[in-house]
This record gives C-alpha cells, sequence and structure tokens, in this order.
C-alpha cells in the first residue's frame, strides 16, 4: 500500500510538472483551432511576412511573455499589434503556456550558437 501511494504522489507530482511547462499536444491544438500557422506559416518556420516572427523552437519563456505582452496590449509591459491581441486575448494562462511549450517542441531554423 506504501509503495502505491508513493506511485501515485509521484505520477501526480509529475503531471503538475508537466501543466506547469504546459500541454504540447492542447498547445497544437490551440494553434491549429487560432490559424496561428496562417501568419508563421505551416512549420512556424516560414512566416508570411519577413517582418513576422520564426516560432518554431523558440525558448518558451519569451513565447510566453511575448503572449502575455500582447494580451496585455497598449500599455505599461504591453505589446502592441491589433492581430495578435485579438488572437490572445480569449486565452488563458494555461492556453499560453500550452502554446509555448508546443511551439518550442518544433525543430526549428533559429540560429542557436553565435
Amino acid at each position: 500500500m506504501k509503495k502505491l501511494m508513493m506511485a501515485v504522489g509521484l505520477t501526480l507530482i509529475a503531471a503538475g510538472a508537466a501543466q506547469a511547462s504546459g500541454n504540447i499536444e492542447a498547445g497544437k491544438a490551440l494553434t491549429e483551432k487560432y490559424a496561428c500557422f496562417s501568419c508563421h506559416g505551416k512549420d512556424f518556420n516560414t512566416p508570411i511576412d519577413p517582418s513576422y516572427p520564426k516560432l518554431a523552437g523558440q525558448h518558451r519563456d519569451y513565447l510566453e511573455h511575448a503572449l502575455k505582452g500582447y494580451k496585455r496590449g497598449d500599455g505599461a509591459n504591453g505589446r502592441n499589434n491589433a492581430i495578435m491581441t485579438g488572437q490572445v486575448k480569449p486565452l488563458s494562462n494555461q492556453d499560453i503556456k500550452d502554446v509555448a511549450a508546443y511551439l518550442h517542441s518544433l525543430p526549428t531554423s533559429l540560429a542557436v550558437h553565435r
């Protein structure tokens, strides 16, 4: 019984840690629902405009910070882009973590070394 309780406890801890860092599958579903690929490219490495960022493989914490900034909108510590603000407004904090986890998990063409 003690081993079972310990196993259940470890499973709950692992699930909590996974939730805290975001759920990749949930993030994928959200990027499909909001058609993020229509601007950022089907692989999230080929945006339709060179001024749009490549998102695949980007740092998770940066993505979370940027999405929260768009959600705050124009103002203190916010970001001003009407399209992104509209896309991000309905997302919960967990949704943002999930999207960031998914995008971070993708293969990237970003330079990661100098």
